[in-house]
């Protein structure tokens, strides 16, 4: 079993958001296979310019006049112009991770009871990395 890491779950609006630390214990930090696989959509109102927004307007392409995505995974399978790094080495981030779209903060390696979520194990077998193991308190 992999060991706990701090995991801060925010509930809101019935959904569940993630942060995650940026250490060597977060398996995040050396895949990035989910910021270069899904298509990262999300509602325009959470872009800056005049809204209240956080994402970077710059960084986004429009989908509909609603909803817009992250660049570089306007078609899904392609890469998040956010991240930053070699896709399953050490260092891989998000340049804008304190201020990353819903989708992404959404997205958890881990489920509720400690399993891994599927989807990113997934993804992680698909660029080499060896699956998670379930996390256990301690």
């Amino acid at each position: 079993m992999t060991k706990a890491i701090p995991i801060r779950r925010i509930f809101d609006d019935d959904r569940v958001f993630i942060d995650m630390p940026d250490s060597p214990d977060n398996p995040c930090t050396n895949c990035g296979a989910c910021c270069a696989y899904y298509r990262v959509s999300f509602y325009c109102g959470e872009l800056t310019g005049g809204s209240g927004g956080i994402v970077p307007a710059e960084l986004t392409s429009p989908v509909t006049p609603f909803i817009a995505c992250m660049k570089g995974t306007e078609t899904g399978h392609g890469r998040c112009i956010a991240l930053i790094g070699e896709l399953g080495q050490p260092g891989i981030h998000c340049r804008i991770y304190a201020n990353r779209p819903t989708p992404c903060r959404e997205f958890a390696n881990w489920q509720e009871d400690g399993s891994p979520n599927p989807e990113c194990q997934k993804l992680r077998q698909r660029i080499g990395l060896p699956p998670l193991e379930p996390m256990h308190e301690g």
